[in-house]
Order: C-alpha cells, then sequence, then structure tokens
C-alpha cells in the first residue's frame, strides 16, 4: 500500500472520502510517531506529510495495511477508545495509585506522628528514607542477606537512626523549651547532613536493587498488577493496621494520645514523655524504612531519593496534619490523583497537581480533610 502512487485507490465504496491527497509515504515510514495527529470531526488532518485531509476510517486502514500499530476504529469516524478499553484504563490507573498512594501514607504518619506530639513537621524524615532505601540495598548486596532479613534490617535500622536523631538534634531544644522555628531550622540541617554524608562516603551513583520479584504482572480480570506493586499495597496496610492497633489499644498508645492532647497536662498525670517521644520517632522512623526499601525496589536508590518526602508531607497536609487516618486519606488520594494525571494528561503535570493540591488546602482549608483542632490532633 504504502509503496504505490495513490492513496487508498483500492478501498471499497465506504472509504472513497480522499481529498487532495500526495503520495508521501516515505515519510510517513520514517516517522511513524507523528501519525498521531489530531481529529477534526472524524478526520485527520495531516498535511505535513499528505499534504491534504484524510477520513480516519480510510486512514486507519491504511496504517493497518502497512502494519503500524494504531488506535483508529476501523468503521469508525473517532480516534476515542471503546467504552471497555477506557473503563480497563480508568481501572488500571486506580491499581497503579493505591500502590504508590500505600507508600505515600507509610512517609506521611510519620510526620503526622511527629506533628501530634511535638507541633512541627520533621524534614529529617527524607534522609532517614533515604538511609532505608541504602540500608536494604546494602544489606542484599554487601551482606548477601536474603530479602526478609534486609528487610527487616534496613526498618530496624532507619528506626534507630530516627531515634537518634531525635536525641542529638530535638531533645536539647525540647529541654530548653526552645521555640518551634529552631526544631525546623534543625531538622532542615540533619535533612542536608544526612544526604550530603552520604554523597561524600558512598558517592552520587544510581544504584539498583537486585531482582527480588518477577517482574512480569499478573492479569486480573484484564488488568495488569505489577507483582511489586501488589506487595507495596499488602505490606503498607499491614504496617498501617499495626499502627493504628497500637495507638489504640496499648498502653503506649494511650500515653501517645494523652501527649498529643496536651504534652504538659500528660507530664502531670504520670505519662513518660520522653519516652513517649521516642517512641514516635522510632514508630515514624521504622515506617520510613519500609518505604525506603520499597522505593528503592520500584525505582532506583541514589542520595536524593528523601526528596519523594514532600509528596507524602503535601499528603499529610492535604488529610490533616496530625491526623493518622487524614494522612493515610491523603496520600491514597494523592497518589491515586498523580497516576490519573499522569495517565490522561501528561507525566510532565504528574508533580504540579501536587503543589496545586496543597496550595489550594492552605488557602482554602487550613485544617486538611480530617484536620481538627490543635488541642485534639491524633
Amino acid at each position: 500500500m504504502f509503496a504505490g502512487s495513490v492513496v487508498c485507490t483500492a478501498l471499497p465504496y465506504p472509504y472513497l472520502g480522499v481529498r487532495r491527497v500526495q503520495p508521501l509515504w516515505t515519510q510517513a515510514l520514517r516517522t511513524p510517531a507523528s501519525l498521531a495527529s489530531a481529529s477534526v470531526r472524524g478526520r485527520f488532518r495531516f498535511r505535513d506529510l499528505l499534504g491534504g485531509w484524510i477520513r480516519m476510517d480510510c486512514f486507519g486502514d491504511c496504517l493497518s495495511s502497512a502494519g503500524i500499530p494504531h488506535s483508529i476504529n476501523p468503521g469508525g469516524h473517532s480516534a476515542v477508545r471503546r467504552p471497555g478499553v477506557r473503563m480497563t484504563q480508568f481501572f488500571q490507573q486506580m491499581v497503579n495509585g493505591l500502590s504508590i498512594g500505600s507508600v505515600y501514607a507509610l512517609m506521611a504518619v510519620g510526620y503526622s506522628l511527629v506533628y501530634s506530639i511535638m507541633n512541627f513537621s520533621n524534614f529529617a524524615h527524607g534522609g532517614v528514607i533515604m538511609l532505608g532505601a541504602y540500608f536494604g540495598f546494602y544489606s542484599m548486596t554487601a551482606l548477601k542477606l536474603p530479602f526478609l532479613a534486609a528487610f527487616a534490617l534496613a526498618s530496624l535500622g532507619t528506626a534507630a537512626l530516627a531515634i537518634l536523631i531525635e536525641r542529638v538534634a530535638y531533645r536539647p531544644l525540647r529541654i530548653r523549651k526552645a521555640p518551634f522555628l529552631y526544631f525546623i531550622i534543625s531538622a532542615m540541617g540533619a535533612s542536608i547532613f544526612l544526604e550530603n554524608i552520604v554523597i561524600a562516603t558512598i558517592g552520587p551513583t544510581f544504584r539498583t536493587y537486585p531482582e527480588v520479584f518477577s517482574r512480569s504482572p499478573l492479569s486480573l480480570w484484564g488488568l495488569s498488577i505489577g507483582r511489586l506493586d501488589l506487595i507495596m499495597f499488602g505490606v503498607s496496610a499491614v504496617c498501617l493496621s499495626g499502627l493504628v492497633a497500637f495507638i489504640e489499644l496499648t498502653r503506649t498508645g494511650k500515653a501517645i494520645r494523652a501527649a498529643s492532647y496536651n504534652m504538659k497536662a500528660a507530664a502531670l498525670m504520670g505519662v513518660n514523655t520522653d519516652r513517649v517521644v521516642m517512641t514516635v520517632f522510632g514508630l515514624g522512623g521504622f515506617l520510613a524504612g519500609v518505604a525506603g526499601v520499597f522505593f528503592g525496589m520500584k525505582y532506583t536508590v541514589y542520595p536524593q531519593i528523601g526528596v519523594i518526602t514532600l509528596k507524602s508531607f503535601i499528603a499529610a497536609v492535604f488529610g490533616g496534619l496530625g491526623s493518622l487516618p487524614g494522612a493515610v486519606l491523603g496520600s491514597v488520594i494523592l497518589g491515586t490523583l498523580e497516576t490519573y494525571v499522569a495517565g490522561y494528561l501528561s507525566s510532565q503535570f504528574r508533580d504540579l497537581i501536587a503543589f496545586v493540591i496543597l496550595i489550594g488546602v492552605l488557602v482554602f482549608r487550613p485544617t486538611g480533610i480530617m484536620g481538627k483542632p490543635s488541642e485534639d490532633k491524633a
């Protein structure tokens, strides 16, 4: 078909809708990506290649004959996909969004836990997540540990690191009753220190986790679900459920809730607030390690991977800082919105939508979706 001098001359009567067509098929073969032109009332504008107008159905038949993939319905006059395909794509994006949102939630609850107790955002959380990814990577590559052992070691290591950061960077400020601005400055300094110490010692090279789970996706009801995505969602759900049970049912959890209402009143009632703060940082660090390992496996490991915590911070603000259910809900919504924007509009707008949400929440509803007054944060 492409070798001929006239386009679509051998097509039957329903396809004789050709106007002023010129045979520039060699250019089309060299640039198949340019075949996705805009459609105007059922016709493709294709002047740059054909010098005229072609009915979409005729053009689609020509592409099929030439072996070039396309999404043009053979008997239709629109490039819009069939309803079944559109619904499959919709649910596919939802699955991807839930997977990413569940990991955002692991990070966001760390922000909410610290904020509910100490009334400031722990911006050193990103450095803890970054080191969690490195702990898991080197446990599997250097120490040759199996995945489960490396996973546990990374999570426990980041829990200990978070407690260490609290002891060194925040506790002296708490003892002196320093203004909260000092806590934020100290957190930013800790984050910069962790990132640069990794660059100076390990280097800025991107590293990839060894393959643990098969990359072949699972097919379920027409949806393609990655094995790693499914495991990320399941482990995140278990960790978050365990955290909620710990906060609601245990003695230490009740002490955390009491301290979140009023730290001074809890101390007067016999609660060891220093232990409460240490426990909160340990829990946040443990979940940060889980999130760091999963993000390192899904993408790559590098010193700036902690920047992803900006998304989790936005999710925590969106759901309501200090509210654990709000942090989870905001993370799931943000992850789903990002995948829909990337799938239906452009991946260039994926990060933009997060900051649009942040500005909108701060302007119209500063407390977030499930935000509470400052005296009722947890």
